[in-house]
């Protein structure tokens, strides 16, 4: 039965933490393709548009990304070029809630992963598909978005433009 996980909200330290990368024999296996499958089904539950396994507790590196195909597993992913172009756009988290932070990102990337199966992946994203993958990819990593933005809002401080 696939189950909506707990999400791990701040200041919980397992946030700031670096994801390990999943091995061979882990990345075809049972228990990480229930993961991806408990994954799916808390980010669709929360309304999110990415969830890192950390934001669940698992200490891999392994995120999901929600596409107009569906979700896109991606194992071990890495972020192997960014555009020099950057733009600054709000972003949330279901880690943080109710806050919102101006994050500077790259407007293209090329990311390499692992899809569910074990095959390898090489793709190019931009704009918010783009922006999306570098936010998690950043929680592998234990960045959050408060750590990369000084204009950081509350649902209480609604930035410019936002509407409550």
């Amino acid at each position: 039965m696939v189950t909506a996980l707990p999400l791990k909200i701040h200041p919980d330290p397992i946030l700031h933490q670096t994801s390990r990368p999943l091995t061979a024999a882990e990345v075809t296996s049972p228990t990480i393709a229930r993961l991806i499958l408990d994954i799916e089904k808390t980010m669709k539950e929360h309304q999110g548009i990415g969830l890192a396994a950390v934001q669940v507790g698992q200490l891999v590196r392994l995120v999901l990304i929600a596409t107009k195909d569906g979700s896109l597993a991606l194992l071990n992913p890495a972020i192997t070029s960014y555009s020099w172009k950057k733009e600054t756009g709000e972003e949330g988290c279901l880690s943080i809630p109710n806050t919102y932070a101006q994050v500077k990102r790259s407007v293209r990337i090329k990311v390499k992963a692992l899809d569910a199966k074990g095959k390898p992946l090489r793709f190019s994203a931009e704009g918010l598909f783009a922006r999306v993958i570098q936010h998690e990819v950043d929680h592998t990593n234990g960045i959050l978005i408060t750590d990369r933005s000084k204009a950081v809002t509350t649902a209480d401080q609604p930035a410019n433009g936002r509407k409550r």
